[in-house]
């Protein structure tokens, strides 16, 4: 009968009716504005509460504050090395430690309490009637408001949660409990806001009093100002005083090893001890030296000795060596007997060996080579005789370079105790030069009086209170009521998860709507045989036409109406379809299913005597049960009396012939009034016996979650279709939602043309 779209998939056995024309589903609207408007408008008499309630509250928390002005003056933080006079303290540690610390700890400096504390005595605050309470109090109206608002707000507090006691800063030595009070209370107005980038500070300084506030501002610039050049000054007195000190100790000290080195001059004659040390010292280098060259010269002849020891004089070898064969005498010999030899062998051609000539040339031969053995033989010796000389000049070094050695141990080992008090003697001495010097420098830097801190500007007396600012206050307190306002019709309708609106059917639980049936104010039950709005009549007659298009030509439609949940007006539903069906020409039965709490012969009129209960047990017939109504094409039956098993009576098989009869009866509808899914099981057993279900949900009362749960038991009976009917919708309430979508802003103007005419 209807064109649905359920949330599980078709099963065997499903049947639509024939010729049925669907009924699409209404696909996804854009977002608007006014769908969002209208959480807002429903809600528009919390929302206005809440914007007037948080308007209201924060105006007064502004218009009973306090004014406060604020002040300020600006000061200037250089670095420590601008104090620096020439070269004088550049190796000061302070000059080069990091600036993030170093400001820092100047902003804890202004707002400390040892400032606080020059700065309340300076400004004599235990006699200022703004600290010392003896100002009178003002009387003027906003004055008495401010004051009985901080009250209410102390009793306030005191209901919620028992507050704790202030403690207050412990007192300092040199200050006293009433001034300790003082200075919390001075120190609680003053901020210090450095300006980014720059070395500028802002001293500021809020009271209520605006001269107050000025004057505190330029006095804790003066007196920062004066407290960081009376602390170096202080720090560089206490280091001179140090100095002078530790300059008289270093002084006797010094006089004390001068002393001491002076009469070790005397007793041990360390001058001349340290003169003959450096004769020593001397002698025992060029004895060293000499030890040396000797050494290096004996081992030279030694090895040319070794190499000549064993030749032979007589062997014309021994000429390879170079210190012979290049000896002059042995040249000459060996050219005169080269001359001899030659003069031999020319003889040798003209004369015989007795010759006289050659006799004599034989004999100065043999005289030449005894000469040249002669002259290499004195080679031998010489060299001999010079490694003699080279070892014995060795030797002789040695020996006095040993004993120079001796002589300079024993030279060591008397100056020792000579050196150890002279070098504490200049050790004393240097560091009593050191002191004397920074004593002088530090003398000379107090006298400079550099500050690396200056007032800028001073503080001007505000005119305008920093707070309350009315302006922004108000404009403020609107933004945070609209904000509280609409997050709390938002937050409500949120919460709020009951079906609402027909998005809400086809969306979450993905069924055809039918129709939507406004609400009718008053306690009588809206019916359409008696006088009723004509947008309640219209939607009837709009939902009659619904199930008129979108069902089958089939002679019998059995439609059977539920909820999921009672007093949804799932009865006052069937009495008016049924009505408008036969308004318009259908012949009409309504049925009242509902054994379990019938109610429908209260709404349609009519006596409950037999009724349904008696047909299904058999002591009824059909003709006896059927009651007549006003309207011609309407006949009712109704539940009859109570039984004990509804359920199985419903899914008997008298029912069920009872039902096939009324498909080929002589009636064009069947409405069949059946009790809520959730309550019982009836409408599931009636559900698959008829053409389709009429599930009424009403608006703003039925959970999504119950109507989810109420689909799922009733497809649980494989209804063949099912459709949904939007039930007490308030227009009014929803109006933008309405207005936008179904154009209910036209919805009297017929009646009110029928009205006029």
């Amino acid at each position: 009968m209807f064109d649905t779209q359920e949330v599980r998939t078709p099963m065997p056995g499903e049947v639509s009716t024939p010729g049925a024309v669907s009924l699409p589903v209404s696909t996804a609207q854009s977002t608007h504005i006014l769908d969002r408007l209208n959480a807002v408008f429903k809600h528009r008499r919390l929302a206005g509460t809440a914007f007037v309630l948080v308007v209201t509250a924060m105006m007064v928390q502004t218009y009973s504050t306090i004014p406060v002005f604020e002040a300020w003056s600006r000061v200037q933080i250089q670095d420590e090395r601008t104090t620096q006079v020439g070269t004088l303290n550049a190796s000061d540690p302070a000059f080069w430690q990091e600036s993030g610390p170093y400001y820092q700890t100047q902003y804890s400096i202004l707002q400390s309490r040892g400032l606080g504390r020059r700065v309340v005595r300076r400004l004599d605050l235990q006699n200022s009637p703004l600290f010392n309470g003896s100002a009178p109090p003002p009387r003027d109206p906003l004055s008495l408001a401010r004051q009985a608002r901080a009250a209410a707000s102390r009793w306030i507090r005191g209901l919620i949660t028992k507050p704790a006691p202030a403690e207050a800063a412990p007192p300092a030595r040199d200050e006293s409990a009433q001034e300790a009070a003082l200075i919390s209370a001075f120190l609680g107005g003053l901020s210090i806001r450095p300006e980014p980038n720059s070395r500028l500070v802002r001293i500021v300084y809020a009271h209520s009093d605006p001269n107050f506030a000025a004057l505190a501002a330029n006095m804790l610039a003066d007196e920062y100002t004066q407290q960081n050049i009376d602390l170096r000054l202080q720090n560089t007195e206490k280091t001179l005083k140090w100095l002078g000190e530790e300059l008289k100790r270093q002084e006797q000290q010094l006089a004390a090893s001068e002393g001491a080195l002076t009469e070790y001059r005397e007793r041990n004659n360390a001058l001349s001890l340290e003169d003959r040390q450096n004769i020593v010292v001397s002698r025992l280098n060029q004895l060293n030296e000499k030890a040396t060259t000797s050494r290096n010269e004996r081992l030279s002849k030694e090895a040319i000795y070794n190499q000549l020891r064993t030749a032979d004089p007589s062997n014309d070898t021994i000429d390879n060596f170079p210190i012979v064969g290049a000896n002059s005498a042995v040249v000459e010999a060996k050219n005169a007997l080269g001359t001899l030899s030659g003069q031999k062998a020319s003889y040798a051609g003209r004369y015989g060996p007795e010759h006289p000539k050659m006799i004599e040339v034989t004999d100065q031969i043999e005289n030449a080579k005894r000469r040249l053995i002669a002259e290499r033989t004195k080679v031998v010796e010489s060299v001999k005789n010079d490694y003699n000389a080279a070892l014995t000049e060795e030797r002789s070094f040695s020996s006095q370079l040993e004993d120079q050695k001796g002589t300079s141990m024993d030279l060591d080992r008397k100056s020792g105790d000579y050196k150890l008090l002279q070098r504490k003697a200049d050790s004393d001495r240097q560091v009593y030069q050191t002191l004397l010097s920074q004593q002088k420098e530090l003398a000379v830097v107090a006298n400079s009086r550099a500050n690396n801190v200056q007032v800028l500007d001073r503080a001007d007396v505000p005119s305008v209170p920093i707070s309350p600012n009315p302006r922004r206050d108000w404009i403020t307190a609107v933004l945070a009521g609209l904000t509280i306002a609409f997050g709390l019709a938002f937050g409500m309708e949120y919460v709020d998860d009951s079906v609402k609106t027909p998005e809400d059917i086809t969306k979450r639980l993905r069924l055809p709507l039918l129709g939507l049936v406004p609400a009718v104010r008053g306690e009588r039950v809206p019916v359409l045989t008696e006088t009723v709005p004509h947008d309640f009549g219209e939607a009837f007659r709009s939902l009659r036409t619904s199930l008129v298009f979108t069902s089958g030509a089939q002679s019998t439609r059995i439609i059977a109406v539920t909820s999921s949940q009672p007093l949804e007006g799932k009865t006052t539903t069937a009495c008016n379809l049924a009505l408008a069906l036969a308004f318009g020409g259908s012949r009409v039965l309504l049925i009242d299913a509902d054994l379990r709490r019938p109610g429908l012969h209260k709404t349609i009129g009519l006596q409950n005597g037999t009724g349904l209960s008696h047909l299904l047990v058999g002591q009824a017939r059909v003709r006896d049960a059927v009651q007549r109504t006003s309207e011609p094409n309407l006949v009712v039956i109704t539940a009859g009396r109570i039984p004990p098993n509804p359920s199985e009576l419903l899914s008997s098989e008298r029912m069920n012939s009872f039902l096939a009869n009324l498909a080929t009866g002589p009636f064009d509808w069947v409405i069949v009034d059946t009790p809520p899914v959730l309550a019982v099981t009836d409408a599931v057993i009636i559900a698959p016996k008829v053409s389709g279900v009429v599930f009424v949900v009403g608006s703003e009362m039925t959970r999504r979650v119950h109507a989810e749960r109420a689909l799922e038991t009733l497809q649980s009976g494989r209804p063949r279709s099912i459709g949904v009917v939007l039930n007490r919708v308030d227009f009014d309430r929803n109006k933008y939602y309405y207005s936008r979508y179904y154009g209910y802003q036209y919805k009297n103007y017929y009646g009110q043309t029928q009205g006029a005419a």
